[in-house]
Formats: C-alpha cells, structure tokens, sequence
C-alpha cells in the first residue's frame, strides 16, 4: 500500500509528489509513468529551452492569461505562483532568467536543467518513479482504515491512500473519470497557428510584425453543436504576428487560439480575419496621412515605405493595392490610396484550418472546474483524488503560463495531501 500513488510523469506529477515528499518525508509515493521517459513536454518545451513560467507577479494580471481558468485560478495564484516558482528553482541551483517578453527559462537555456533538478529531487527524497506503467483502470474500495484507491496497471494492481492525477489531455483517463461520476468538458484544441494562403503573404514567410487580429463571426453555426455566442472581445488580439509558410502565427494569432478555441472549432476552423497592420490607425486617419505625403513625396509609393512596416511587406499590400510598381506620389490617385489604407488597416484574410505550434500541445477541455475544491484541488465527486496540471479544464495562452498552471495546481494538491494524510492516517 502507497500513501500516494501519482499517475503522470510530467511536470505537475513531479512538482506534487516532491512537494509530498519535502513536507512528510515518511510519505510512501511513487509516479506512474506509461512512457518509456518521464518530464517529455518538459524537454520540447520553449524549443528545448523550457519556457518555465511568466515574470508575471500579480496574481489578478497572472489570472487573466488562463481562457479557461480565470476565475477558479485567482484563489490558487494569490498561495502559489510564478514568484514561488522562481523560488523553487533557485533554492535547487537552478537560476532562471526573464527575457524582453516577460517569459522565463533556466539561465542554462536547457529544459534538461529542469528536467536534472526533478529527477535528483525525486530521488533525494526516496520517489519512486515507474515508467512503462500504463493505468488500465481506477476504482474506490472501501477498507477499515476508509476509502483507499485501487489502480490496476496490466495484470496486477497496486493501492494508495490518496491517488492524483496529472495526466494532462489523456483521454483514457478522463474516460474512467466519466465513469466514476465526474464531468468532463469536450476536449478541443487551443493554441493552434492559421493555416491561410494569400498573394499577400506568400512569398515571405518569416516577416514578422505587430499587428491588430480580428476573427469575423459567422452567423450561421450547425445546429447540432453546442451553441457559443461569439465575444468580439474574445475574438480580437493585438501582438506580435509571424508570417509564415502555411500562413499566420506569432502572440497574436496564438492568443486568438486559445481565447476563441470553442468558436473556431464550431466554425471547423474554416472562418476570416481582420488585419490591421498599422493599429496605431484607422482607414480614414491613414488616408489623411496618405494625402499629406502625396504632397511632398516624389518617389514611387512602392520604394517609399511610410509606415514602420517590413518592407516586403510594405511592397505586397503596394501591389494588392493596384498601385502600380512606377507609380509616384503624385500620380497615385486618392481611390488607391483609400485601397492602400484599407489593406493596411482592414485587411481580410480567408483562414482554412489549423497547424500545431511547435511542440506545443494544448488542449481546452477537462474535468469540469465546478467539480474541483481550489483551495485543495481536490474532487468534490471522489473521496481522496486529487487534480493537477492539464487534465482539469484550465488552458493558458504561450508564454510559460501552462507551467505556472501545472506547477500551482502540484503545489496546493500535495498540501491537501499532505494535511489530509496528517489528520486521517496518522
């Protein structure tokens, strides 16, 4: 019989079961891990560098970067978050550094620094961690002692006191939960680049810009599916924009993803966006600009890039225009010009499916957050089950906020074990 039996080998398994076992060091606990390697996400994160969490500090602005979560992570945050993370770390010997964008990485720039801090952890501390261990089943059975879990794994079983599972968008898992009573949204993508081809953005991938998206709403969606009221706040993001081979990517199309996951998925991924290159204006401010240069400017509209735009960029919306490449200034008539200002501020893309970002894969979906106790993270269906990291219905937007989440929900789950373990087994 374990105390604590953890099924998942990846960040928030790890981060709770050392957590156990630093506060209750008698604590009898092993990982389950069905892969032949544990903390794999952990390596491909951030390109291999591990994006460890957000310089984010303030657990209100920290909470508004979780789609799903917002509310339910306010309470866990103000216990637990990125500052307490960096903590962590460093008391380990694992320096992490902030970078321009606020994400955060060990000073090594390896993820195997993370994933080097875990395993010696874990087995400092006398973790017991099974790879190859794929759970075929869980249930409740009552003893003497209480209600204890049973965990079969191949032909055999193995029992636990307090079981938590962190076993991230594992629909296997979320099956047994359905099972056993509990409720599970519908798993859908989030954190997905636009697959879209364009004359306009063709022949230059790697531009990259700042830019205004805005997803335009579709009136008619089928019947059958559940039915979602576009949010126009939702469904607009403002950011860094990466033009690539397949199409669009970068912070503001991901943040579109991930805020707009139920809506695009509804739409089949199969919908357009607004463009605004230039989100400093609007068509008719941009126009008046366009006028003033006409006045001054001698040379040819497409060599005289008047806005802070890459310049191919700059020549291809030229050309979408209809202004001819030898077209000066002066000769360009105000229609063109008015073309020219709506390309760069309303310009309307078709978008026809989705690709994976990176390594990154993230799921919307989960066990129902009604169903879950924040201030312990544990079951309000199941007695002694407790969640952490992805299999709940929590997502974040890129930037290490999916690691803040898992590191937080590990955190306050092993402090529910722990306490419980302190009052009930003792």
């Amino acid at each position: 019989m374990h105390d604590v039996l953890v099924i998942g080998g990846g960040a928030a398994g790890f981060y709770a079961a050392i957590h156990i076992a630093e506060s209750r060091p008698q604590t009898k606990i092993a990982i389950l891990e069905r892969g032949k390697e544990v903390l794999t996400k952990v390596k491909v994160s951030g390109g291999g560098r591990c994006n460890v969490t957000h310089a984010e500090f303030n657990p209100v602005d920290l909470s508004k970067n979780y789609p799903r979560g917002q509310k339910e992570l306010l309470g866990p945050f103000h216990t637990y978050a990125s500052g307490d993370t960096i903590g962590f770390f460093e008391k380990r010997g694992v320096a992490l550094k902030i970078e321009e964008d606020g994400r955060m990485f060990p000073v090594t720039n390896s993820s195997q620094t993370i994933i080097d801090c875990f395993l010696s952890e874990a087995d400092r501390l006398g973790v017991q961690v099974k790879t190859l261990c794929s759970v075929t089943g869980i249930e409740q059975i009552k003893e003497e002692e209480g209600i204890i879990w049973k965990v079969a794994i191949g032909d055999g079983h193995m029992y636990c006191k307090k079981l938590i599972l962190a076993t991230g968008s594992n629909p296997k898992m979320w099956n047994y939960l359905q099972e056993l009573g509990h409720s599970i949204v519908q798993p859908v993508p989030s954190l997905f680049t636009f697959n879209i081809k364009d004359e306009r953005i063709l022949d230059i991938p790697g531009v990259a810009t700042h830019a205004e998206v805005k997803v335009i709403p579709k009136k008619n969606i089928s019947k059958k599916k559940e039915k979602l009221k576009p949010d126009t706040a939702v469904l607009t993001s403002e950011g860094p924009l990466l033009i690539t081979h397949w199409g669009m990517s970068g912070p503001a199309i991901l943040k579109l993803s991930a805020w707009g996951a139920r809506i695009l998925e509804q739409y089949n991924y199969q919908f357009k966006i607004q463009v605004n290159w230039a989100p400093e204006y609007h068509h008719d401010g941009l126009l008046e600009l366009f006028l003033k240069v006409k006045q001054v400017e001698k040379k040819t509209v497409i060599r005289t890039k008047v806005l802070d735009l890459p310049k191919r960029l700059w020549v291809n919306l030229v050309k979408a225009s209809n202004i001819d490449d030898t077209l000066t200034w002066p000769e360009v008539s105000k229609q063109q010009l008015s073309n020219l200002a709506a390309q760069l501020t309303a310009g309307i893309f078709q978008v026809n499916g989705k690709s994976t970002f990176k390594e990154e894969f993230v799921t919307a979906g989960g066990v129902d957050l009604k169903e879950i106790n924040f201030k312990t993270y544990e079951s309000k269906i199941l007695t002694n089950l407790y969640f952490a990291g992805e299999i709940i219905n929590v997502d974040a937007i890129t930037g290490g906020f999916n690691f803040q989440n898992a590191w937080t929900g590990g955190y306050i789950a092993a402090q529910g074990v722990v306490n419980d373990l302190n009052t009930n087994f003792e």
